[in-house]
């Protein structure tokens, strides 16, 4: 997740990025992962806008997004999921099962089979 080169160019040298992905430990500088639920499902994500100020407390584990709830009202109503792609095999398996980043990013018929819990905290 490098900054965009147009980004470098006005002399920005790191800023905060937020994803509901799931990555390797490949990125740099500030970023946050696993922002749940996913955008793809109606998480917060999917009603960020152009514009749009986020508030980020590390120290306090909060993330908000400054909308007013009217508005942040007007674009859940407003939400409507992507049109889904045809899959197959392992794909329809993720989609269908996998379970959000905050429940362990497990697939849900798995959760309490394997003999021991998995924390969260070691995701």
């Amino acid at each position: 997740m490098a900054l965009p080169a147009k980004i470098l160019a006005r002399g920005v040298t790191d800023m905060v990025r937020l994803s509901d992905a799931r990555m390797s430990g490949t990125a740099y500088g500030t970023v946050v992962l696993h922002v749940a639920p996913e955008a793809a499902l109606g998480g917060p994500l999917a009603l960020v806008r152009d514009g749009d100020q986020i508030a980020l407390d590390v120290e306090a584990r909060r993330l908000e997004l400054l909308v007013d709830a009217a508005e942040l009202q007007r674009r859940r109503e407003a939400w409507r999921p992507a049109a889904s792609r045809a899959l197959a095999g392992y794909q329809t398996l993720f989609v269908e099962h996998v379970l959000q980043a905050d429940r362990g990013c497990d697939f849900d018929f798995l959760v309490g089979c394997r003999g021991a819990p998995i924390p969260a905290h070691s995701h």
